[in-house]
Parts: structure tokens; sequence; C-alpha cells
């Protein structure tokens, strides 16, 4: 592994070996597309590895899953789990196809512990579901996690990631099948901004999120960003991960004080992922509870 003396952060990822477009359980998915294109998973593999080599540059380490055969989504390491303060809540999926990654997952984090990486594992009762850190976006500026319900996640599973982590965690229900999990539509910076696409949420659950960002935080994503996954970035730093994004949402950022580094993926678009979906944080940690600071980030 990398950057092993103090990194600046440490990942999940798990290399496109067996990535494809091969079942359709999201609008993006378009199985027949894909295996028309006979450069299709030379491009994934060339896109996987500059999304790993730019994280290292930044001075981030990054642990390697196996990658395996039948299992095309398990490079949506976010996926995986929910992980905070060393403690990871093993994720349960809606779809059949992904469930067969659950295995995977739960040896890899058995794997990681035994190293001494993480701490502590739990895992869902059998009849909820909850799809790891993409429909659970933890918020350091806040000390809370944002969770999204209705299309792969269920609302029930808010409970149980505040008993796991002990955090308070605002439940939101996404209302456009494109952006089917939390991440794809929000994102919380490092300086208490908060990224996000209005359309993708329910009227409540932005009213909802809009009462605990204040105006001079939230930046809106216009649809064609949003249609461009750009919420679904990797902070590093001050440095801000992602796909693609409009000229008019880099120069935002770049005012805010932030660095944009672009790694198109558009071969993980293809399957409703980009750069977050790609990555599983594993060593962030929560504000401590009784010195909880609304505008601090946690790195």
């Amino acid at each position: 592994m990398n950057n092993m003396n103090s990194p600046r952060a440490r990942f999940l990822m798990c290399p496109p070996e067996h990535f494809a477009v091969s079942y359709a359980i999201n609008p993006w998915m378009d199985p027949q597309r894909w295996a028309r294109d006979k450069r299709a998973h030379m491009a994934a593999t060339r896109e996987w590895n500059a999304l790993h080599d730019k994280l290292i540059e930044l001075g981030a380490a990054v642990e390697l899953m196996p990658a395996a055969p039948g299992v095309p989504d398990l490079v949506f390491t976010a996926n995986a789990a929910v992980v905070l303060d060393r403690r990871a809540l093993l994720a349960r999926f809606r779809h059949e196809e992904r469930r067969r990654e659950e295995p995977h997952f739960a040896a890899t984090f058995r794997a990681l512990q035994a190293r001494g990486l993480i701490d502590e594992l739990r895992s869902l009762s059998p009849e909820m579901v909850l799809e790891g850190a993409g429909d659970c976006v933890y918020d350091g500026s806040r000390d809370l996690f944002w969770m999204g319900h209705g299309p792969r996640s269920d609302r029930a599973a808010a409970a149980v990631v505040s008993d796991t982590f002990a955090r308070e965690v605002v439940a939101l229900e996404l209302a456009d099948p494109r952006f089917y999990h939390m991440d794809t539509a929000l994102c919380p910076l490092p300086g208490g901004e908060v990224m996000y696409l209005p359309g993708a949420f329910a009227a409540d659950a932005l009213r909802e999120m809009h009462a605990r960002v204040a105006l001079s935080d939230r930046i809106e994503i216009v649809v064609e960003d949003g249609c461009q996954l750009a919420a679904n970035a990797v902070c590093v730093g001050r440095t801000i991960l992602l796909s693609t994004a409009s000229n008019a949402l880099c120069d935002q950022l770049h005012r805010r004080g932030y660095e944009v580094a672009k790694t198109p993926l558009g071969s993980f678009l293809r399957s409703g992922g980009s750069a977050f979906c790609l990555t599983l944080r594993l060593d962030r940690s929560s504000v401590p509870a009784l010195t909880a600071n609304p505008r601090r980030a946690v790195a």
C-alpha cells in the first residue's frame, strides 16, 4: 500500500478488472450499448488508474481489495459500508445483482480489522437495506450523516446508523431515479459548504436540508452538472476530485478556496457512478460531541 507514513487520507478501492455494465438497475445502465463498445473496459481501466494515481499524488493511501468475477459493481467501494471512528456498518443491498457483493466486502473488512485499520464491524438486520456510504454521507462540519432513502435504502436504517456511530442522521428522500444514492446528489465540502443538486430531493427533504445549511454555505448544482455526477466528488484537503464540471461550478469552487482536479470517469458514469462511488474513506473521524463546531471541518 502507499503513503503508509501519515497519509492525508486512506481510501478503499477495487480494481476494475471485472467491471462492466452487464445489467440495468438504474437509468444510467445500458448493457447492450456497453457490449457494443469493444474499448469500454480498456477505457474504464485507464480512468480508474488515473483516479487512483491522483489520490496517491495528493498524499492519500489506497487500500486495494481484490476484484472478483460475477460482481461487476464491486468496483464501487463506497457502497461497501458506512465507516466512521474506525467502526464499520456493512451494507445490505436492495437488488439481487449487488447482494452478491456483500460477502466480498465483509471479507475485506475482516482483513482490514485484522490489520488494525478497523476496530469494530457491525451488520444490519436481514430485512433492512442500506447501501453503505453511497447513501450515508458524513458531514464533518456539522457532525452528522446525510442519509438518502427511497430508491436504494430504507428510512428505518437511520436509527441503526445513529445507534452505531452515536451521531445525528438526517434522512432525506431522493425523488429522481437518476440520483438514486445520496452521493450522486450531495457532497459536504471541508470548509462547511454543501454542494448539492436541488432537483434530486423531495420537497420536504430539501426544506430539511436548507434548515441545517446556511444559505451562504449552499452550492447549488445545475442539472447539467448533476448529470455529469459532479456532486459525486472526493475531497482530499482543499482539493476536490471529480469526473468533470462546468466552468461556472469550477469557478465558484475556486472562489471559495478549493482546487478542482478533473479525472474523467465517463466509463463509470455509464453505470451511474463516479469518483466518490469508486472510493471509501476508511480513516474519517468525528468531531468530539462536546466540542463540535458546526463550522469546523474534519480532515
